[in-house]
C-alpha cells in the first residue's frame, strides 16, 4: 500500500496565518495494522479527520477574536484542529480530541510548522467514561452531529467535562440532528441560543447554511 498523499495550504484570520498539513483529498486511506478498522473506523470514513470543512473555518474564525482570558478550552472532534491551532496561536489555554487515531501526527506536525506551543491531545471516544481530561469553561466543536446516536452521545460527553458554569459553541452546517441535540442540552440544564456567522462568503468558496450553537450554563 502506497503512503496517503498531503497537501500543505496557509489560512488567513485576520492578519494571523496559520499553516496546515492536511490530506490531499478524501481519497486517501492507509490503516497500518488495522488499528482504525479495530476502532470501527472504515475506509470510507478514514480520510474524513484529514481535510478542512467549511464548518471548521466558521468555528476558527469566530475564535479569532472570541474573549479566551482565563479560561480552559476544549476542542472535540478536532479532526484536523483547525481551531485549536487558531486558538494556539493566541496563546489559549487548549485541549484537543478525537477519536481518530492519525489526528495526533498531524496535530504535532500542525503545531510544529506554526511554531506553537504543544497542543495537549487526548484520543477520545464520547462514549469513554474516563478520559482523565478534567472539565473547561468553554467546550468547542464543528460538524459533530452526523449520526442518529450523536445527539445523546455528545451531550452526555459535553456535560461530562463542563464545569458548573460554561459555554458552549458548536458550529452545524444543517445535517438534521441539531434540534434534538438542543433538547438533550436543554434537559441537562443550558440555555440555547443560534445565529448565522458574519459574512462566511469572505472565505468560504459555496453558500454556508449552516449556524453557530452555542450553549450556556
Amino acid at each position: 500500500m502506497t503512503s496517503v498523499r498531503v497537501r500543505y495550504q496557509t489560512m488567513e484570520f485576520d492578519g494571523m496565518d496559520i499553516h496546515i498539513r492536511t490530506l490531499r483529498d478524501r481519497q486517501q486511506y492507509e490503516d497500518v495494522g488495522g488499528v482504525a478498522e479495530k476502532l470501527g473506523i472504515s475506509s470510507a470514513t478514514w480520510p474524513l479527520f484529514g481535510v478542512i470543512w467549511a464548518s471548521s473555518e466558521v468555528l476558527a474564525h469566530f475564535m479569532v477574536d472570541f474573549e479566551i482570558e482565563g479560561k480552559r478550552i476544549l476542542e472535540v472532534g478536532c479532526g484536523i484542529a483547525l481551531t485549536s491551532l487558531v486558538l494556539n496561536h493566541r496563546h489559549a489555554d487548549i485541549t484537543a480530541t478525537d477519536y481518530h487515531p492519525e489526528v495526533s501526527d498531524f496535530l504535532l506536525e500542525n503545531v510544529r510548522i506554526n511554531k506553537g506551543r504543544k497542543i495537549p491531545f487526548v484520543r477520545t471516544g464520547w462514549g469513554d467514561n474516563d478520559t482523565r481530561l478534567g472539565t473547561f469553561d468553554l467546550i468547542t466543536g464543528s460538524d459533530l452531529l452526523y449520526e442518529r446516536d450523536h445527539a445523546d452521545l455528545l451531550s452526555r460527553f459535553i456535560d461530562q467535562h463542563a464545569k458548573p458554569h460554561c459555554e458552549v459553541i458548536l458550529v452545524d452546517p444543517g445535517r438534521g440532528e441539531q434540534a434534538r441535540f438542543s433538547k438533550k442540552m436543554a434537559l441537562l440544564g443550558y440555555s440555547h441560543s443560534q445565529s448565522k456567522p458574519v459574512n462566511p462568503e469572505s472565505y468560504l468558496k459555496s453558500p454556508f447554511k449552516g449556524k453557530i450553537l452555542r450553549y450556556k450554563r
